[in-house]
């Protein structure tokens, strides 16, 4: 096996990914993280990412649970699953992937290149999940679970971008009132056939700010789309 991976389209080095995650994995095991179901489709069914993925929702949720506990124990157990529920939201995953240049690196087939797939949240947060099953496989719990905090609980030192995370409708109408702003607008397109639909919301926020997000659902893009316009109107 070869340095770098071809995917459809691009080719693109590991070891330039595995320095941006600062760990070391496996190529076969790195190869298989990254690749995304419609590629494997596309190449006579090959193994994808989908049981990574599986693997690394449970290192994600046990990791940050475990973190929670430790960082505040005078919280409820129904605050601590709010917490836990905003950082390893789709929003916050796909967020964290694409700080990282994630996206690029993805094996994908040509239907979903041709629809925008490196930046769709669900695909990006889907590829973070199957990423850090892949470093457990390879490194064990310790070397994976540190690379889950590293990652992800920056959130937890910003409690307001947490709780947009979690609700980011609800954080983006806040903003627009406390600014004095008309409540966000939202309009939504679509492209693909119907049983593997991309959805792309744009929020416009009076005269203050207008952001696009995507995803399989309406509720998602707007999600995005919401979490991205409360980003940029707190960096104003």
């Amino acid at each position: 096996m070869t340095d770098s991976v071809k995917d459809s389209g691009s080719r693109v080095h590991r070891g330039s990914l595995e320095a941006i995650l600062g760990v070391s994995v496996k190529p076969e095991i790195l190869d298989l993280a990254l690749t995304h179901r419609s590629y494997a489709y596309e190449h006579g069914g090959a193994p994808h990412n989908e049981r990574l993925e599986f693997l690394g929702d449970s290192v994600l949720g046990l990791s940050m649970t475990a973190e929670l506990y430790r960082e505040y124990p005078d919280h409820s157990e129904g605050e601590l699953a709010k917490m836990r529920s905003a950082v390893v939201s789709e929003v916050a995953l796909s967020k964290v992937a694409r700080e990282l240049g994630l996206g690029r690196f993805i094996k994908l087939g040509r239907g979903e290149e041709r629809t925008g797939g490196r930046d769709k949240s669900s695909i990006l947060a889907d590829t973070m999940e199957a990423i850090f099953g892949a470093v457990y496989l390879d490194q064990g719990i310790e070397v994976a679970e540190a690379l889950v905090l590293r990652l992800i609980r920056p959130l937890l030192a910003d409690p307001e971008r947490m709780s947009a995370a979690h609700d980011p409708k609800t954080a983006l109408q806040e903003i627009a009132a406390a600014r004095q702003q008309e409540p966000p607008r939202y309009e939504m397109t679509s492209t693909g056939p119907d049983h593997n639909r991309v959805f792309t919301a744009t929020v416009i926020v009076g005269t203050l700010v207008s952001a696009t997000g995507s995803g399989t659902s309406k509720k998602q893009a707007e999600m995005a789309a919401a979490l991205e316009a409360w980003t940029n109107l707190n960096k104003a």
